[in-house]
């Protein structure tokens, strides 16, 4: 009698073990100014990238995938949001004392996921703002931030890398502070007496390119945007802060790893300033941006291994995508340039990060669940936005009116089921916008500059539209608005009325 009891104590705690995993944790690795050419898995030939490779080939591969916006701190806002970012003002890319630009009152994607039963996290960059002002106390609790839109915990640093303050934030309170040794941040004026790149330009074991401002405070003897003092024992070093992230990464994971989870890995690599760790320096041959590819791909490949040994791979979808197009030269002299060897970070597109153009918001897209999503190649169009009304329609929760406006439900596309996602889509340049719909893709005319000689960078402002078929010119190279006027139109009254859409409240 007691062995059949044992026996039916053991069926009800392996059934009780069955229904936790039926669902699925969801891990997003999201990488920095990544291009569509820049894994092995979407055509480079000059560097390999053998875990994406991997997770390439157990997963879908997406070939028309996008950010919505070709610089980051949009991209990320309308992932978040499930919304245009150019339909809020301040959303622009924002300086590293910026205050919070989520809607704390709003659904957003780690709250969607906290409704569904889910612990969230957020791991590495935020560049969205924290606090309700510029003036801010980073000497005692940093907030609003990643806690207040959704994430259960976080550990980030607060902009970017080539921004002041260079120290990390753990739910609201910078890491290591002594009180001693206050934290002041400017970016209108110097702030302490420590060096700065425009001063002390010897200073510098990476010199800042000419011209984009990464000459401020010197931490680490890289010139920072923005100029900031004290905070001395809290500042992280380049080669260090993505391996912390790593660790912080794989401790949610395992804390976690009972319950369903949903962990936000931000990278900063290959984002400037590339200073990867010594194991990875000189590997690649394409300069420190080469080697920081090299270094993002062994992370993500840390990442799968874990899941792996914990068991639990097979029960987590598994994201991988980057926030914009690449950029070469973008604040340091780092050998991106002078040791690119042939290598194309926008693949076949034109363009790149700051651009209208394709190659500056198609990004490399991928999703592997084992047993769940068979293995293909997908041309369905897909926005990184999508996410919030795919899941929504994934934990068959509603989202309230007004909030996601511009959330498409792609869900079939992710899984599988369909090769066809969204039908159009608006794109963000810096500072034009396009829209696409089908193969014919319109950009607005804008007077903002050509080309960006920093970064020397097609940004594809003009003062004429342009009308491209990108069925037969991916490149982007034949404008055919005065060939097809009535298409024109047409592009045109569809940009305006995507643009003039209310949310509804």
């Amino acid at each position: 009698m007691m062995k059949k009891y044992l026996l039916f104590v053991f069926a009800m705690i392996a059934c009780l073990q069955l229904t936790a995993q039926q669902k699925p944790n969801v891990v997003f690795i999201y990488a920095d100014d990544l291009g569509y050419g820049d894994l092995s898995c979407y055509g480079a030939t000059k560097i390999h990238t053998p875990n994406l490779d991997k997770l390439a080939k157990q997963g879908i591969r997406f070939r028309d995938a996008h950010a919505t916006s070709s610089t980051c701190t949009p991209s990320r806002f309308a992932l978040l949001t499930g919304e245009y970012p150019w339909r809020q003002t301040g959303t622009g890319i924002l300086p590293g004392d910026a205050a919070l630009i989520v809607p704390t009152d709003r659904t957003t994607l780690p709250k969607l996921f906290k409704q569904a039963g889910y612990q969230t996290g957020l791991v590495g960059k935020w560049h969205l703002g924290l606090g309700t002002q510029v003036e801010k106390d980073w000497n005692g609790s940093v907030s609003p931030g990643p806690n207040e839109v959704g994430f259960d915990y976080s550990f980030i640093f607060p902009a970017t890398a080539d921004r002041v303050p260079s120290v990390f934030v753990e739910n609201k309170h910078v890491v290591a502070l002594e009180k001693a040794d206050p934290i002041a941040v400017d970016y209108k004026k110097k702030v302490g007496d420590e060096p700065t790149g425009l001063e002390h330009p010897e200073l510098l074991k990476m010199q800042s390119s000419p011209g984009q401002g990464h000459n401020g405070t010197i931490v680490n003897g890289i010139g920072r945007i923005g100029f900031m003092s004290g905070g001395k024992t809290a500042r992280w070093t380049d080669e260090e802060m993505p391996m912390t992230f790593l660790v912080k990464a794989k401790e949610f994971i395992n804390d976690h790893k009972a319950k369903p989870f949903f962990l936000f890995y931000t990278l900063t690599e290959p984002h400037v300033p590339r200073m990867p760790s010594t194991m990875f320096k000189g590997k690649s041959g394409l300069g420190f941006r080469g080697d920081a590819i090299l270094q993002l791909d062994w992370a993500v490949g840390e990442i799968m291994q874990q899941l792996e040994t914990l068991g639990i791979a097979n029960n987590t979808i598994f994201i991988f995508s980057s926030d914009n197009g690449p950029v070469l030269d973008d604040g340091y002299v780092d050998g991106a340039v002078t040791q690119l060897n042939g290598h194309t970070p926008w693949g076949p597109f034109r363009g790149g990060k700051y651009s209208v153009y394709e190659a500056g918001t198609r990004i490399p897209f991928i999703i592997r669940w084992p047993g769940k999503i068979k293995p293909a190649v997908s041309d369905a169009m897909i926005c990184q936005m999508d996410l919030m009304a795919s899941f929504a329609k994934f934990f068959q929760k509603q989202i309230p009116a007004g909030d996601g406006m511009d959330s498409e439900n792609v869900l079939n596309a992710l899984l599988g089921k369909s090769r066809t996602g969204r039908t159009t889509l608006v794109q963000q340049g810096f500072p034009a916008l396009a829209v696409v719909k089908g193969n014919w893709k319109y950009i607005a005319p804008d007077n903002g500059k050509p080309k960006d000689t920093l970064t020397n960078i097609e940004l594809g402002n003009n003062s004429l539209p342009q009308l491209y078929d990108l069925k037969n010119d991916i490149g982007e190279k034949n404008n055919l608005a005065e060939k097809y006027p009535a298409k024109l139109k047409e592009m045109e009254a569809l940009l305006l009325s995507i643009k003039n859409k209310k949310r509804v409240h």
